[in-house]
């Protein structure tokens, strides 16, 4: 079997903006002699070669810093009037499935996806989507990660494909790009010139009435083919939070 990560690194950028900065202390092997002989163990009896462990501490990182899975509460504190799902209560059996990516690279900076774009794209390739598939949203544009560009520039899903999705029973989805809507700085400007309260996170507001999460930052898209493989983005179980980072691969025969 051979198994793709579509993960991002988690490390320091200098580039990333002050909201999704990550911080990492690492410590060197020979700082925790001093602890152990903290805690009692002479020096003499130190396994011989033994210097010590190295450890590391993240120090700062949101959980939406880096490739991560948004759970409903996310969204909304609710879901069509029931209370959504915080991170720790998404069912697993989510979280893992038959892949799909849908190439969207050919969609310019600001223009969002359409449920007309997905369909030519499907029918194209002659895809079907099966209830419980995950489908990962490739634009190409994980090739600014590291950069400035990389959460101001790219396209974004629009509401109601974001909702088609769903009701197609489609839990889990995921895009290559900072985040699943158009870039955030763009929504707001548009937003305040065409006075429209609507504009504004138009896609995952879709999560307060259809129950749903998706995956940001996912890079590697292009090592996949559009189907014939499974995906696994199993987040961490950090209770009540409203996201969580995951080691998000593929797997295929």
């Amino acid at each position: 079997m051979k198994i793709i990560d579509l993960s991002k690194t988690i490390q320091y950028n200098p580039d990333d903006p002050f909201f999704m900065k990550v911080k990492i202390k690492h410590k060197p092997h020979r700082k925790a002699k001093w602890l152990i002989r903290y805690l009692g163990l002479p020096f003499k009896l130190f396994p011989k070669g033994f210097i010590g462990w190295a450890d590391d501490s993240i120090q700062k990182m949101g959980v939406h810093s880096t490739t991560h899975i948004d759970a409903p509460w996310h969204y909304s504190p609710s879901v069509a009037g029931q209370p959504a799902k915080t991170i720790d209560e998404v069912p697993l059996d989510w979280c893992y499935g038959d892949g799909v990516v849908i190439d969207m690279k050919h969609k310019k900076d600001f223009d969002p996806i359409t449920v007309e774009d997905i369909l030519a794209f499907l029918s194209k390739e002659k895809i079907s989507l099966q209830p419980g598939m995950i489908v990962l949203i490739k634009t190409g544009r994980d090739k600014h990660m590291g950069t400035k560009d990389f959460f101001l520039k790219g396209t974004g899903m629009s509401a109601a494909a974001t909702e088609w999705l769903i009701d197609q029973g489609i839990k889990v989805m995921g895009i290559d790009q900072w985040g699943w809507d158009l870039p955030l700085p763009y929504q707001v400007k548009k937003a305040k010139e065409t006075n429209n309260p609507d504009l504004f996170w138009e896609a995952h507001l879709v999560g307060s009435r259809k129950e749903y999460c998706h995956i940001e930052q996912l890079t590697n898209l292009d090592a996949l083919p559009y189907t014939g493989f499974k995906v696994a983005v199993f987040p961490l179980k950090i209770k009540g939070a409203s996201a969580a980072p995951a080691r998000v691969v593929a797997m295929m025969d």
